[in-house]
């Protein structure tokens, strides 16, 4: 693994469309700061109107947005060097200066709050850029404290989001791995080598040593970061009691929008009814590579024994256009500017984050991170973050500040609908190559399903078993989450799976348990992108037009009404049961391909 300094330009993402400089990012910060002060001044205790209301929102809305510039330039550097001294410091000065800021205008929402109800329906008709905001507003009304107690709270909001620096600090500067030793040969090892190669090998024995020596150092740290994990609960179990709310889960489902009902509904359902068809995709891995048992190590690994194509960056952007353009011009010229202007990190380096992600600073475009390998199954993850990417651009475009976000739910729903129109590109693109066809049916299956619909689900089980003993004021240590981790792994993949030591440790690899309820909604938004991407293939650039409508509407409208507006009615199971019949049809017809293949 390089330094970041050994890394080149053409790899590295572009922050200069933030800021060109540390001194141009420290005088942005200081025109937050005085931003701040002039809001206070000039409006605290004086919103009584819905006009005084909206001219404030209009100067906190500026301020967000460079607030917003300010946050990313501070936090992408530290996802791509935590070793680097200088971004650590960076992100945590910044992280101390905006709680200070944050603190100042908490008035703001407070002073809203207050108004009645006649006045605030006549500030989202004079103001109808805040109506999110505003909304968002009414519904945690009931639950607000009093101001000196929201102060105090922004204050020492860096102190209470400690914990998920802390599991990052030990995940990518404190572990390191010994090499691997496998027939002879020497292999080192790290969490993104692990991640992003050794758990795909089809060589057996690394697989199956580099997850031994994988897990057996982690284990080393899990009291550590149990003890991160179990104080950020902890934090979520005292705000929730503090502001009122009956559970831990209506607490994080406020800020997504949707009831507890479809939030169960997702994880029971796939439990149940998913789990027949990935145990038999198992079984096929399992007998492609003849293998003497099926172990958890074994899960991920790519069907096709001698077929992994290899793809360049450049080679790449033949597949993201020939996806991509069936959402017509303007996207696709959108998205394959990323190329040019250097949206994506592609680099492996030491001490950059893992797995990856798009963060989308408001109107300068995307940021995506990558540890590209060259292999062809990197394309799904690109394309999938260009549907972020370009989800975010078009809300932005359409919307303020205050109204581009939309719920948790239905975050994933772009990115994942931009796989399955790779997908659909791939398998027409090579509909007379079985081999080639069945690659990307597995690939289908055992990224875009497996990483959404099964590693993200069965944390988010996981995760839902944790808060149940949380909200019923228990605690959890390692041992206690390790046997939890394990147990939903036995329950989904049954007596076909050998859940071999060390396995249960998985709790430890993912950053998702510090952003709430957060695991289930990629098999939410898989299951509305698996629906959308079978109307564009029906019906064309009619339903793709629909598409983008949904996309620039940003915040402005709950998960529900989204699907809505392309026909597709997230209030019954009937999206979720169709979406998991295509994924049982789909490994069929990567057995019958097998077969095929074996003849």
């Amino acid at each position: 693994m390089k330094k970041r300094s050994e890394i080149q330009e053409n790899l590295k993402w572009d922050l200069s469309r933030l800021y060109k400089s540390q001194a141009e990012y420290e005088e942005a910060l200081k025109k937050c700061q005085t931003m701040a002060k002039n809001i206070k001044e000039e409006y605290k205790g004086k919103i009584c109107t819905a006009d005084i209301a909206g001219r404030c929102l209009e100067k906190y809305n500026e301020l967000l947005i460079l607030i917003d510039h300010v946050s990313h330039y501070a936090e992408l550097s530290v996802a791509v060097d935590m070793t680097d001294a200088e971004n650590q410091k960076r992100e945590i000065d910044f992280d101390n200066k905006a709680a200070e800021i944050f603190s100042g205008i908490k008035f703001v929402e407070e002073e809203i709050s207050k108004l009645d109800k006649d006045t605030l329906e006549e500030l989202n008709r004079s103001y109808p850029q805040f109506s999110v905001f505003v909304e968002a507003i009414l519904r945690r009304k009931p639950y607000m404290l009093e101001p000196k107690i929201e102060e105090l709270l922004e204050t020492i909001s860096p102190v209470l989001e400690s914990n998920y620096r802390g599991y990052e600090v030990t995940k990518m500067s404190d572990i390191s791995f010994p090499d691997i030793e496998v027939d002879g040969k020497t292999y080192p090892n790290s969490y993104v080598l692990f991640e992003n190669e050794y758990q795909y090998s089809s060589d057996t024995a690394l697989r199956r040593e580099a997850s031994k020596q994988f897990y057996k150092e982690i284990d080393k740290y899990k009291n550590t970061t149990a003890h991160y994990y179990q104080s950020h609960l902890q934090k979520e179990k005292a705000i929730s009691d503090l502001r009122g709310y009956s559970s831990i889960f209506d607490y994080l489902l406020m800020e997504q929008n949707v009831t507890k009902d479809l939030y169960d509904r997702q994880i029971d359902v796939i439990m149940k009814e998913l789990a027949p068809h990935m145990r038999k995709y198992a079984s096929l891995i399992k007998k492609e590579y003849n293998l003497d048992k099926m172990t958890f190590a074994d899960l991920k690994v790519p069907l096709d024994t001698s077929f992994e194509p290899e793809i360049s960056i450049e080679e790449s952007k033949e597949y993201i256009e020939g996806a991509l353009s069936l959402l017509g011009k303007d996207y696709l010229d959108m998205i394959m500017k990323s190329y040019d202007e250097r949206w994506v990190d592609y680099a492996q380096n030491i001490g950059k984050s893992t797995g990856g992600f798009c963060a989308s600073p408001y109107g300068k475009k995307s940021y995506i991170l990558l540890s590209w390998t060259g292999m062809l199954g990197e394309i799904f993850t690109l394309v999938h973050e260009f549907g972020h990417a370009g989800h975010f651009i078009l809300a932005q475009e359409h919307n303020s500040y205050l109204n581009t976000e939309p719920s948790l739910y239905f975050i994933e729903a772009p990115s994942t609908m931009n796989e399955l129109l790779l997908i659909q590109y791939l398998l027409k693109k090579y509909e007379n190559d079985p081999k080639m066809k069945r690659w990307v049916l597995s690939n289908m299956i055992a990224n875009t399903y497996f990483h959404n619909f099964v590693t993200h689900l069965l944390e988010a089980a996981y995760q839902r078993e944790v808060y149940k003993i949380i909200d019923a004021g228990g605690s959890v240590q390692a041992e206690e989450l390790s046997a939890i981790k394990r147990k939903v792994l036995e329950d989904f993949w049954g007596d076909e799976i050998e859940i071999e030591e060390g396995a249960e440790l998985t709790w430890m690899r993912q950053p998702h348990y510090y952003m709430g309820l957060y695991p289930y909604t990629y098999s939410a938004g898989l299951t509305i992108g698996t629906q959308m991407s079978r109307k564009i293939a029906e019906q064309g650039q009619k339903a793709a037009d629909g598409w983008l409508e949904v996309l620039k509407s940003g915040g402005t409208k709950n998960p529900i009404e989204l699907a809505k507006m392309v026909g597709i009615d997230i209030t019954t199971e009937q999206p979720l049961r169709d979406t998991i019949a295509f994924i049982g049809s789909a490994i069929d017809e990567i057995e019958a391909l097998t077969d095929q293949l074996r003849q």
